[in-house]
């Protein structure tokens, strides 16, 4: 199973709006990243925006093909698009960290 770590970075304007919308993400899109194998996500965020996502999988770049061929993922990167610096969507800028250490 591969450890995946990224980083994205929230409106500071966006960030309780950012927040708010993550209590109640939509029951098929959380379907769909199980249906697409992703496992054990988190999202962290911290009061500047920095959002850190982690996740367990067996293919990062497979399970971001899965979602991009998901309808719902393309109504919810709509809707999450406003609330990002960068450009794009979110799939589209989620870069995994070296991973340099991990205690098991």
């Amino acid at each position: 199973m591969q450890r995946v770590c990224f980083l994205l970075r929230v409106r500071p304007e966006k960030i309780e709006e950012y927040r708010e919308a993550h209590r109640h993400v939509w029951q098929e899109m959380r379907e769909a990243l199980t249906r697409t194998g992703w496992h054990d996500y988190s999202l962290f965020l911290a009061p500047d925006g920095l959002l850190v996502g982690y996740l367990l999988c067996e293919d990062f770049q497979a399970c971001l093909a899965g979602m991009q061929a998901e309808e719902i993922n393309e109504r919810w990167q709509t809707k999450m698009a406003p609330f990002f610096l960068a450009s794009g969507n979110a799939d589209d800028n989620m870069h995994p960290l070296e991973e340099v250490f991990h205690l098991d």
